[in-house]
């Protein structure tokens, strides 16, 4: 596994390119199958979870919703002008939270458990030589 090594926009902007990456596939393949595109959406948001650097752990559960958003956008199935789109984005975030929950909170899991092993490599030097 690579070393994690994106800052928090280079993550999101990670997040958004992957995921408007898999809306194209969805489309292609899938006939704009927004099941598919909340199914893959988990991977990514783990994905950028996993590859952002500690510093900025805290974006990843940030990115991960605006990057659902990002890419579900042209396959939203929206029809005719901005408001029929706006309309068939609204109703697609709306119909497919389930997965856009499901991804943020693997994202979100993914950070608290990352910060806590960092937290305790920090803590373990200090324990070991106050008791030597």
């Amino acid at each position: 596994m690579p070393r994690p090594r994106l800052t928090g926009l280079g993550g999101g902007l990670f997040a958004c390119a992957g995921m408007v990456l898999v809306a194209g596939i969805c489309w292609l393949l899938f006939g704009s199958s927004l099941f598919v595109y909340g199914l893959l959406f988990v991977p990514v948001a783990a994905a950028a979870a996993l590859w952002v650097r500690p510093a900025d752990l805290i974006t990843a559960p940030i990115s991960a919703p605006i990057a659902f958003a990002a890419g579900v956008w042209p396959i939203s199935g929206g029809s005719g002008g901005f408001g029929g789109q706006l309309m068939g984005l609204v109703s697609a975030l709306s119909l497919h939270a389930g997965w856009l929950y499901a991804g943020t909170l693997v994202a979100a899991l993914i950070v608290v458990v990352r910060k806590a092993v960092l937290i305790g490599k920090r803590r373990l030097p200090r324990r070991t030589a106050s008791t030597s």
